[in-house]
């Protein structure tokens, strides 16, 4: 193979991460993958937590976030949480990676969170709100892109069994838990899961900053 790179590195280590979980993510299963010694890795990534930082702000690379103009901060911070969305919904194993890293080490993922910033005091919030909105905003699209909207395979045994638990409950008391079971537990379209989670989540802080 060609010259290791840090970039390599990290995508492998998604790659694994997506497939088999954080766990099996290690210096000797990367070098082996690799096709390297672990010495070699450690020139890039001195221990695990170092890893998972290079693992964090590769996932975070992915979407550049655009740099201030002239259109409404509304539509930049849609722009903001729509790439970021997106850009998470590759990796399965995103949520975990940034549950195991100090954010403060990730340079894109400041980016990201700079920007939120700068957005949110456009929108005329004041400094706590802005770290409030901010914070709200970053862990949303996390959750939003965590989220499965399809079944897994291996699971439609354990959807189908949910399924008739709901739609076997009390009609006159539940009516509406049996009338949704389906969309419930089935799954949804991505493209609808997503965009109405970044609605809900936008329409909260917008409707805030008309209020100023």
């Amino acid at each position: 193979m060609g010259k290791l790179t840090a970039q390599a590195i990290a995508e492998r280590a998604l790659e694994i991460g997506d497939a088999e979980g954080l766990d099996a993510v290690t210096i000797r299963r990367l070098a082996t993958d690799l096709g390297v010694t672990p010495m070699a890795l450690y020139w890039h990534y001195k221990n695990k937590e170092q890893l998972l930082v290079g693992m964090a702000d590769h996932l975070i690379a992915g979407f550049a976030p655009k740099p201030a103009d002239e259109r409404p901060w509304q539509e930049q911070l849609r722009d903001l949480m729509v790439g970021l969305v997106g850009t998470l919904r590759v990796h399965p194993c995103a949520k975990h990676v940034f549950e195991q890293v100090d954010v403060i080490a990730v340079p894109n993922f400041l980016a990201v969170w700079d920007q939120a910033l700068r957005l949110a005091r456009t929108a005329g919030f004041g400094v706590e709100e802005s770290c409030l909105i901010s914070k709200y905003l970053l862990q949303s699209a996390i959750a939003i892109a965590d989220a499965p909207v399809h079944v897994r395979p291996g699971e439609e045994y354990i959807v189908r069994a949910k399924r008739a638990g709901l739609e076997s409950l009390p009609v006159e008391k539940y009516p509406y838990l049996v009338e949704m079971a389906g969309p419930m537990v089935d799954g949804m379209d991505a493209g609808l899961y997503d965009t109405f989670g970044v609605d809900l989540v936008l329409s909260g802080i917008e409707a805030l900053a008309a209020r100023r």
